[in-house]
């Protein structure tokens, strides 16, 4: 899943380059033996400091690297990332502290900038100690290694189930000055709304201060990450990062409203990044894209379409192709969002199934048709409003069960 679908709309232009197109930073990512031979380390640098923000999971269980990358960023400055594969640091104890540090110290030393800018990012098994002693070895190792060019394998170091990386960036005009943002992901079980079990990487060459940049991530991500589900887990290591380094020269962006096109550009790399997470869903088949329309408030669009996204039985349905059209309006009931069930009309792409709340005859071998594409789209209109949103999810299949038997394995 890329960022193509994207081109053409907002003056969005799609290049290519991933966390390294912005002008500025470089990445690196290599096999340091947390793994038997996959790529297990990511580094990614600015040239210069940045302003930066996160988001973090909502998990009341929080991994070692989260609760430190989190007091860095009280400051709203960083210049690196350092990510681990392989192992999430997490319900480590003060060990586990102590170690998450050391990554970053060891990085800061091998990059030679302050410690207090490295954030730091891990993803894995929880539960075993982090061997400090292989990312010591290996962090000088990708620092020598670091280049523009070196995007991908980094995208590749951050993958853990994942069966493909997961890159997006666009260039566009803010201020008369061309500006980029770039991304990379990962993300394929655990996945569910409010921080799924993903991480993510944001850079721009954007001049904008670090506050403006905090809200216009919450709000990118209230349209992406926060509305994917694989399997309605969340994990205790989730979190995206973005650092703004200036080098595009445009004026700085210090007030929402003239961050709008910053945060209409965000938005498109944040949701091609978590239709591409969703898509990539532990042993799925197909996207599942679930758009809302009719709703009284975005807040009730909103929930409706993550509780069709995230029902196992939806889920199931379009795995098995069966338009069972009542495990939509069912999980858009239980929902919290407000409608009047007698007047939804559902749709399985283009084809009526329900109307006024009540089933429609329709062709059952076109909705079989529809329902092994990909990705499978369901409309639910619930004539109740104006406000519309759209949730991603993937269809849940027999290997998700036989990828989660024997993960630590």
């Amino acid at each position: 899943m890329g960022i193509r679908e994207m081109v053409g709309t907002a003056g969005f232009s799609c290049v290519a380059g991933g966390v390294t197109a912005p002008a500025g930073f470089k990445a690196a990512g290599l096999n340091c033996g947390l793994k038997k031979s996959k790529k297990d380390l990511a580094l990614l640098v600015s040239e210069v400091p940045c302003a930066a923000a996160g988001l973090f999971t909502t998990n009341r269980v929080k991994a070692a690297p989260v609760l430190v990358t989190q007091e860095k960023l009280a400051f709203g400055r960083a210049q690196a990332v350092v990510v681990n594969s392989g192992n999430a640091n997490a319900c480590t104890g003060p060990r586990g502290l102590e170690d998450a540090r050391a990554m970053a110290g060891i990085t800061a030393g091998a990059l030679g900038i302050p410690e207090e800018l490295v954030l730091v990012a891990s993803t894995g098994v929880i539960g075993v100690p982090l061997p400090v002693e292989k990312l010591a070895a290996g962090i000088p190792r990708a620092a020598a290694l670091l280049d523009r060019a070196g995007h991908r394998d980094a995208a590749e170091a951050i993958l853990t189930t994942d069966t493909c990386v997961k890159e997006a960036a666009v260039t566009f005009t803010l201020g008369g000055r061309r500006v980029t943002i770039g991304g990379m992901a990962k993300g394929s079980g655990m996945i569910h709304p409010d921080m799924a079990t993903m991480l993510a990487f944001l850079t721009t060459d954007a001049a904008i201060a670090p506050g403006v940049l905090r809200l216009a991530l919450h709000t990118a991500a209230d349209a992406s990450f926060h509305m994917i589900s694989v399997d309605g887990d969340t994990s205790t290591n989730d979190m995206v990062l973005i650092m703004a380094n200036g080098l595009a020269g445009n004026e700085r962006v210090a007030t929402l409203e003239a961050a709008a096109p910053f945060i209409a550009a965000l938005k498109e790399v944040c949701m091609a990044l978590a239709r591409a997470i969703a898509r990539d869903g532990e042993g799925a088949t197909r996207l599942i894209e679930v758009r809302v329309r009719g709703a009284p408030t975005m807040a009730d669009a909103r929930l409706a379409a993550r509780a069709v996204a995230a029902s196992n039985l939806v889920k199931a349905a379009v795995f098995g192709r069966d338009a069972n059209w009542g495990r939509i309006i069912c999980a858009a009931g239980y929902s919290g969002a407000r409608f009047d069930p007698d007047r939804c009309d559902i749709y399985l792409g283009s084809l009526p199934v329900a109307r006024a709340g009540n089933g429609l005859p329709f062709d059952e071998d076109e909705a079989r048709r529809i329902l092994e594409q990909d990705p499978v789209v369901i409309t639910l209109d619930l004539k109740s409003g104006t406000a519309e949103a759209t949730a991603w999810g993937c269809d849940l299949t027999y290997d998700y069960v036989r990828i989660n038997a024997s993960y630590r394995s």
